[in-house]
Formats: C-alpha cells, sequence, structure tokens
C-alpha cells in the first residue's frame, strides 16, 4: 500500500494529527473564508465533569450532519414506505438511525483525534487509482443527493403555487439556492447553524402538525417499531427498505461529519481534552438523530395510516368532494393501489385534512431542500479538498455540482412527467444504499487503527457490531440488485451492468482487504501492515 517508498524513511504520524501535507503552491491559493476559517472555543471548565455550557459549545457539527436525514429524499422514502407497507417498516427506520448514529460517531472521532476529515486520511493512506475511484463514488452520492433535493425544491415550489409554478420552473429556481448559500455563509458559523436550527425545527412542526391531524393507531405504531417482522412482504417492501438504508445513512454524510467537528478549538496534545470532545460530539449527535428519526417516524406514521391499503379510486373520491377537487385528477380512477410520492401526498393530506395541510406540507418539504441543499455543498467541498488537495472557491464548488444535478433532473421534469421524477428519486435512494460500503469501510478501516488512533481505536464489540451490520447491508444490496436484473428492459443492458458491477466489487474487496489490515486479520501481510500503518504512501507527502 506504501507503494515503493522506503517505510523507513517515513515518519510516523505523531499523536492526535497526521503529518501535514506541504502547504499549497501558487495554483492552489485557499478561499478566502470556509467554514473551518471560524473556531469555536470551548468554555473552561473542569475536566471529567458535564457542562451544559461545554454542551451548548459543542452543539451545531451534530445537527448540520443530521440534516442529511431529512432531505426530500427521506421523506419521499418515508411516506412510500408507510403507503406500501403500513407501520411494518418502521423497526427499519430505527435500526437504520441506530446504525447512523453508529457511523457518524466513528467520523466525529477520526476528525477529533486525528485533525484531519477522512477525505484527507483517505488521501494519506490510499494508493492514487483506488483513491480517485473512492473519491468518485462519492461525487456520484453528493450528486445524487443534490438531485433529490432539486426535486423536493421543485415540487415544494409547485404546490406552494397551486401549481402555477411548473415542475421545470421549480427546478430553475433553485439555481438561485447558490447565491442565497454564499450569502449566509458571510455571516458567521454560529449564526450558520442557527439558521439550520431553525430549519429543522420548521420540519418537526410541520411534520408533527400532519402526525397529529392524521392520528395514527398508537398500539400497531409502537409493533411496528419494536417488534422486527414483515408478515407478507414482497419485492416492493423489500425496495422500500433498501430505500430506507440508503435514504437514512448518505455516505457523503460520514465524511461531512468528520470535517465539521474541527470547527471546535481543541487541545490535540491533551487526551483528556479529546476524550472529552469525544463524548460530548456523541451526546449531541445523539441528541440531533433523535429528533431526526422523531421527524422522520412522523411522516411514515402519517402516509402508514392515511394510504396504506388504499385505492386510486378512493384517493381520486377523497380529493372530487373535498376543497382541492382540481387536484383530483391526478389519481387515475382504478382499483389499484395508490402508489404515491411527495406531490400526491401533499395532495392527498389537503384533501383529508383541509387545504392548510398541503401548504404545511409544502412548507416543511421547502425546509427540508433547503437544509440538504447547504450541507451537500458542504460535503462537496471538503470531499475535493481531501481526496485531490484541490481548492475551489465556493461559488465555483456549489454551481459545479448544483449544474450536475439540475441538468439530468430539468430534462426529466421538461419531457417527462411527475411520475418519472418521483421515479428518479426512488433509484436515487437505492444509489445511497449501494454507494454505503464506500464510506462505512474506510471509516471503520482508519478509526481500527491503533498507530493513528492511539487509545481512542475502536473496541472489538464496536468492530464486531459495525462489521456485521455492513455485511447484512451489502447481502440486502446483492440480493436487490440479483432480484432487479430480471426487469431490464434490453439484455444489452446486461453488458453494462457487468462493467459496473466488476468495478465496484473490485473497488470493495480492495476496501475490506485494507479493513482486514487495519483490524490485524492477515498474518501474511503483515509486511504491508506496518507500511500501512507508519507510512504515508502518497507520493506528494
Amino acid at each position: 500500500l506504501a507503494g515503493d517508498k522506503d517505510p523507513q524513511k517515513l515518519s510516523r504520524p505523531s499523536y492526535g494529527s497526521i503529518s501535514s501535507p506541504p502547504s499549497p503552491g501558487p495554483q492552489q491559493v485557499p478561499p478566502r473564508r470556509t467554514y473551518l476559517s471560524e473556531k469555536i472555543s470551548i468554555p473552561d471548565a473542569e475536566v471529567g465533569t458535564f457542562s451544559l455550557r461545554k454542551l451548548w459549545a459543542f452543539t451545531g457539527p451534530g445537527f448540520l450532519m443530521s440534516i442529511a436525514f431529512l432531505d426530500p429524499g427521506n421523506i419521499e422514502s418515508d411516506l412510500q414506505a408507510g403507503a406500501v407497507a403500513g407501520f411494518k417498516l418502521l423497526w427499519v427506520l430505527l435500526w437504520a438511525t441506530v446504525l447512523g448514529l453508529l457511523c457518524q460517531r466513528l467520523a466525529a472521532r477520526l476528525g477529533v483525534v486525528t485533525g484531519k476529515d477522512l477525505g484527507e486520511v483517505c488521501h494519506l493512506y490510499y494508493p492514487k487509482v483506488p483513491r480517485i475511484l473512492l473519491w468518485l463514488t462519492i461525487e456520484l452520492a453528493i450528486v445524487g443527493s443534490d438531485m433529490q433535493e432539486v426535486i423536493g425544491t421543485a415540487i415544494a415550489f409547485s404546490l406552494l403555487s397551486a401549481g402555477r409554478i411548473p415542475l421545470w420552473g421549480g427546478v430553475l429556481i433553485t439555481i438561485v439556492d447558490t447565491f442565497f448559500f454564499l450569502f449566509l455563509d458571510n455571516y458567521g458559523l454560529r449564526k450558520l447553524e442557527a439558521f439550520f436550527g431553525f430549519l429543522i425545527t420548521i420540519m418537526a412542526l410541520t411534520f408533527g402538525y400532519e402526525y397529529v391531524v392524521a392520528r395514527p393507531a398508537q398500539g400497531e405504531l409502537l409493533r411496528g417499531l419494536f417488534l422486527p417482522s414483515c408478515s407478507g412482504c414482497g419485492q416492493q417492501e423489500l425496495l422500500q427498505a433498501v430505500g430506507i438504508v440508503g435514504a437514512i445513512i448518505m455516505p457523503h454524510n460520514i465524511y461531512l461529519h468528520s470535517a465539521l467537528v474541527k470547527s471546535r478549538e481543541i487541545d490535540h496534545t491533551r487526551r483528556a481534552d479529546i476524550r472529552e470532545a469525544n463524548m460530548y460530539f456523541l451526546i449531541e449527535a445523539t441528541i440531533a438523530l433523535f429528533v431526526s428519526f422523531l421527524i422522520n417516524l412522523f411522516v411514515v406514521a402519517v402516509f402508514g395510516q392515511a394510504f396504506y391499503h388504499q385505492t386510486n379510486q378512493a384517493a381520486f373520491n377523497v380529493c372530487a368532494n373535498s376543497s382541492l377537487h382540481d387536484y383530483a385528477k391526478i389519481f387515475p380512477q382504478n382499483n389499484l393501489a395508490v402508489d404515491v410520492d411527495i406531490y400526491q401526498g401533499g395532495v392527498i393530506l389537503g384533501c383529508l385534512f383541509g387545504p392548510a395541510a398541503l401548504y404545511i406540507w409544502a412548507v416543511g418539504l421547502l425546509a427540508a431542500g433547503q437544509s440538504s441543499t447547504m450541507t451537500g455543498t458542504y460535503a462537496g467541498q471538503f470531499v475535493m479538498e481531501g481526496f485531490l488537495r484541490l481548492r475551489w472557491s465556493r461559488f465555483a464548488r456549489v454551481l459545479l455540482t448544483r449544474s450536475c444535478a439540475i441538468l439530468p433532473t430539468v430534462l426529466v421534469a421538461v419531457f417527462r412527467d411527475l411520475k418519472d421524477l418521483s421515479g428518479l428519486n426512488d433509484l436515487l435512494n437505492v444509489l445511497q444504499s449501494l454507494l454505503f460500503p464506500f464510506a462505512v469501510l474506510p471509516i471503520l478501516t482508519f478509526t481500527s487503527m491503533p498507530a493513528l488512533m492511539q487509545e481512542f481505536v475502536n473496541g472489538l464489540l464496536s468492530k464486531a457490531i459495525t462489521s456485521s451490520i455492513m455485511a447484512l447491508i451489502c447481502a440486502i444490496n446483492l440480493y436487490f440488485v440479483v432480484s432487479y436484473l430480471p426487469s431490464l428492459p434490453h439484455p444489452a443492458y446486461f453488458g453494462l451492468v457487468a462493467v459496473v458491477a466488476a468495478a465496484y466489487l473490485g473497488l470493495t474487496i480492495y476496501l475490506v482487504w485494507t479493513s482486514c489490515i487495519a483490524h490485524g486479520a492477515t498474518f501474511l501481510a503483515h509486511s504491508s501492515h506496518q507500511r500501512f500503518l507508519y507510512g504515508l504512501p502518497d507520493e506528494e507527502q
């Protein structure tokens, strides 16, 4: 892994940090200002005692991270899981959130202990080819997530304008997000974090309102939440389960969180301070993800109550006899199960509970789209700087990512219909699940390296739990792909799938192999292990 470098000439990383790369040359002028340009100081308090003032100082990164658990892709996945399976998949949502917390805990710990984010550590330890492939997969995840945010925001504008703004118009309006984000980012770190907190509050209030008016059956809800089962489930329910995992645990979010924690001033020479920072970041992340779980729970429960086993004819009749009767035409008059999406979901809520429910739903959807757009932009910035040592201005970075997301989305919005836009959202959720190993395997590898993490290295129980869940998710993904192959529209697609699958499996196997070396599981690779732990393989170091 260290290439042809002499390991004797490579310095071992000192405690609490990795050897820094050379200063950027004239071609790599750092941007004038970034999220990490401002550091939040931690108030003095006796080490080892819990302090609310200290918790407040550490609060922020976890809530920015939790936005990825609440983006429009999550909302779509939640409502479809409720409509397709009722309350049967609530336990999947619960345990996906728990798994997300475990992964985010590792990400925060890596950033706190090393002073580097996950992208930077990948740059230092992986050879060039797998490093570039890994970067491309994460960029693909970021663009996919950004497409979901564009779709959600466009649908929110359409609902708020009563259809006066077409979907393609809503997609183009999202270009303004770029300038709004750049404007907001100039007003300081704490103000930005407060704005994200405001958006999360809007989502909690709006989706909580829908939960109150829908009044889901609490007994069935609790059984679905705490009793893992799915009687009578088929491939459609499996697709929703995979979509929940992919929507909850976004790969780029792990890279993001490892960078966000660097915004706090931590003395990396004092182990007590590092241990304390890990504790406070874990508490904050737990609170943030509990809030995001409740919001996701609200959505699944509302649509599990209102849509489960409902037909298109029933939805048509409800809307035709309401004040929103003009929307009834979006539901075909047949007895097939209603195929709900975030647009139809808002409409049927308005038909059932009054127009206010429709507009409140749209406001919550807009808040989800706007907040996740900003966190996706930060994730793209940190990933590009970490993997490539390429520092673009924020404007250039936002413009590139948003262009990649808007172009295919606006083409679908113009030349296809809302159903295709919703179907694209579903596929993007599954894409996030398929790319999941490319974030979890690196974070599990590096946090299991004693030479890097010192006393904060993963324990045996943590390794076993994370590795087992990781293997389970990979098995579910494999089953889903094999089940989906017969539905390909043309045999020629099998060749393309085979090429992509070969690259996917090759990179996954490589990451698993390096993870085994980090865990000390491969005795025959002892020499490579030592060079991996103590060397910086990049030719630029």
